[in-house]
């Protein structure tokens, strides 16, 4: 692997960055393609004729983002080299109806999405964010990065019981943040997000609007070797793809035996069944439109399919020193050593014994150490858009990760060393 291609901590300053400008899976595909762009990918739309021209492009659909790189030389049969990731994380979305509110308190009416911990959104103040579509058909992203609202914690003195018995959250009834003081008035919060967004609130007719929390991400520790921020479950994989997608784009193409892919979907943590997400049609279509657009047949396209290889990168547990129990006796994965292998054998994760040698080679090539992750056989275990690909398209796929605590909280904690380790790993599997 090329000097070119080496990551450092850097990698995890932009990182951060990445971060604070997407606080919804729209805000995170366009900060993507902002970068793809400095590196010389254009934007093809999916309602377009695609022609069979070399070098780096992209689609954009919602809150996805599949992006590949033709090189010179590239067969219609050369197989893809794909890194899946996810753009969504666990949090409150608005609801259709977003005004709410009693006792002199205006409220905004919130949906819980995914599986999130549900007291890391208390007392914490958050902006809004996500978009609007317009009565024209065209969408306006929105980014409150303010303190607006905020879920108010029930006094102590009301509930004894929350220290010795455990905080119990009513989904529905504890959940709804506050915005403000007075009576609730029917269309307030969309006359407020369209005036945020310089439209004129008659113009808006739809919305996906999502709570986030605005403390910035930040090192932390003695020697700051962790970093606390939100939502790296999983835009910490989605921000390493982007650059290792970038960095591998600027390989000479002699180089290259594979199409290198980043694909990032969304709403995986809510079942990845849509239009967008990885249990959809849109990977397998952008595939098989680059092999016919280079003028490939469906033999072509089989062939490409059968030669390659996905790697579903998204974030695992690392061993928590308070909750020991909790992990596999023999596996414990920790912070700053390295991208994790994730092996499930009943096929939670897509990984098996050729997939392995695929990622060891991978990181020998970056000269990365890599861990194992397997769950505890008393504990069910999780899963990743790695079993939907590799069912759903016939591709060998392989999951892996960094290693993090705290996860499906509003502000979760990783090594700040394994943000860039794991992109030099996408890069050199990548680059074949």
């Amino acid at each position: 692997m090329s000097s070119s291609l080496r990551f450092d901590r850097g990698h995890t300053d932009d990182l951060m960055a990445f971060l604070m400008a997407s606080p919804s899976p729209y805000h995170a595909v366009a900060a993507a393609a902002e970068r793809l762009e400095k590196a010389g990918f254009r934007q093809v739309e999916e309602t377009a004729a695609w022609d069979g021209t070399t070098g780096g492009k992209y689609v954009l659909r919602g809150g996805a983002i599949v992006a590949w790189y033709v090189p010179e030389g590239a067969s219609a049969h050369t197989p893809y080299r794909i890194v899946g990731a996810h753009t969504d994380s666990p949090n409150l979305r608005v609801k259709p109806l977003p005004d709410t509110g009693a006792y002199g308190w205006r409220q905004v009416a919130v949906e819980i999405y995914g599986g999130t911990l549900l007291n890391t959104w208390l007392d914490r103040d958050l902006g809004l964010a996500g978009r609007i579509s317009l009565r024209d058909g065209t969408h306006r992203l929105v980014n409150i990065a303010r303190p607006l609202l905020r879920v108010p914690q029930l006094a102590v003195h009301l509930d004894r019981s929350a220290n010795p018995d455990g905080l119990k959250l009513d989904r529905q009834k504890h959940m709804q943040p506050i915005w403000g003081l007075g009576e609730v008035e029917e269309g307030d919060l969309i006359r407020f997000v369209a005036e945020e967004a310089g439209v004129d609130a008659e113009d808006v007719t739809g919305w996906d609007l999502m709570p986030h929390a605005v403390e910035p991400p930040a090192y932390l520790g003695r020697d700051r070797e962790l970093l606390a921020g939100p939502r790296m479950d999983n835009l910490l994989s989605v921000h390493a793809a982007t650059a290792a997608l970038a960095a591998v784009a600027g390989q000479p193409d002699a180089e290259l035996p594979y199409i290198p892919v980043m694909a990032a979907f969304d709403h995986e943590e809510n079942g990845s069944q849509s239009d967008t997400g990885a249990d959809g049609p849109l990977l397998g279509t952008v595939l098989e439109r680059s092999v016919f657009a280079r003028g490939g047949t469906y033999e072509d396209r089989a062939r490409a399919f059968a030669g390659t290889v996905c790697l579903s990168s998204d974030t695992g547990h690392a061993i928590h020193p308070n909750y020991a129990e909790r992990h596999d006796p023999t596996h414990h994965p920790v912070v700053n050593g390295g991208p994790i292998l994730k092996v499930n054998v009943n096929m939670r994760y897509a990984t098996d014994g050729s997939g392995r040698a695929v990622f060891a080679e991978a990181c020998r090539k970056a000269g990365v150490a890599w861990q194992t992750f397997v769950s505890n056989n008393s504990m069910p275990c999780g899963t990743t858009i790695g079993p939907i690909t590799a069912a759903r398209h016939g591709i060998q796929t392989v999951d892996i990760g960094v290693a993090i605590l705290s996860m499906h909280s509003a502000r979760e904690l990783c090594g700040a060393d394994d943000p860039y380790l794991l992109a030099n790993a996408l890069a050199a599997f990548l680059a074949g």
